[in-house]
Formats: structure tokens, sequence, C-alpha cells
């Protein structure tokens, strides 16, 4: 029972390390996706694709229709964060919103993130993610966009192509591959 609590107490320490210094546990990709009439959504299965056949650990969460604290939990585990949402009313889609909201209310940071826009005219979605990141600390936003009009097509399809790859780049050195 000794060497049981030692090991237990070990772990739990370790874990509490990395959590109140906000080091990703894992080094893999987390798509985290917003998608109004499919297509959004076709966009991140299609990098979540690309992203298993790269063997990447990568997990996708649809933020409409799943738990949104079991989301942030995610995001905070994983070193890399995709977001991937329509430009709605100038904005991004509220289950969107939400879930940003939800990440620098809890001081999300020592990540890099990416975006995937999608809108007929005007999108905006990426700029305004951006700017809900501004006051995070240590957030590594990629330039690279990827804009989806309406729907995918050859050159959304090939922006999707580049992040894959970048994704593969921009590893989280403080992560623990165990």
């Amino acid at each position: 029972h000794k060497e049981y609590r030692r090991q237990r107490q070990m772990c739990i320490r370790d874990s509490y390390n990395k959590w109140s210094s906000y080091v990703p546990e894992k080094d893999g990709v987390m798509i985290a996706y917003a998608s109004i009439y499919g297509n959004t959504k076709k966009a991140a299965e299609l990098l979540y694709d690309k992203l298993k056949a790269k063997n990447v650990d990568v997990i996708i969460t649809d933020l409409a229709r799943c738990d949104m604290s079991k989301a942030i939990s995610d995001a905070f585990a994983y070193g890399k964060l995709v977001l991937a949402t329509p430009t709605y009313n100038a904005d991004v889609f509220p289950f969107m919103r939400t879930f940003i909201e939800g990440l620098t209310e809890r001081n999300y940071q020592k990540r890099t993130v990416a975006f995937i826009e999608n809108g007929a005219w005007a999108p905006m979605a990426a700029k305004v993610m951006a700017g809900m990141f501004e006051k995070s600390k240590e957030l590594n936003i990629l330039d690279k966009t990827v804009k989806i009009t309406c729907a995918l097509n050859d050159a959304s399809v090939a922006q999707i192509d580049e992040l894959a790859n970048d994704c593969l780049l921009y590893t989280s050195d403080a992560a623990d591959d165990t």
C-alpha cells in the first residue's frame, strides 16, 4: 500500500505541475468546429482525416453538440488547437464564441492555434477569433487561415493540406508524449 500511495502522490504532483504551468499534456491537435449547413464540418473532418493519415494524435469536436466543459478540458490537454467556424452576423457562430470565452476565462496559453473560416461574403471569423485571443499569453497563432467560400473547393482543400503539414511543424516542446 505504501508504494501505491507514493506513486499516486507523484502522479498527482506531476499533474498539478503541468496544469498550474499550463503545459499541454499531449503533443497532438484538437479540432473544434461549429457548422451551420455542414460545409465547415466537412472542412474540419477533412483536416482530421489528413492528420490521422499522418499518425497525429488528433480529436475533433462539434461545439454545437458536445459537453462544452469537456471540449474546454480537451483544448487544454492538446498542444495545438484548430478552430473552424462560419462568419455569423459579422461575428463567429455562437457556440464557437462560448468555447473561446471559456478558454480565455481560464487563461488559455502556451499553445499553437490555427483558424478555418467560412463565409460567402465578408468572412470575418478568423479576425474575430484572433481578437478574442489578444490578451492570451504565449499563443502562437498561425498566420495562414484556411478560407472557405461556402463549400470546399480546390483552393480550400489545398489550404487544408498546408494546415495539416503546419500542424506537424509546430510541436509543443513542453508536451509529454507519455
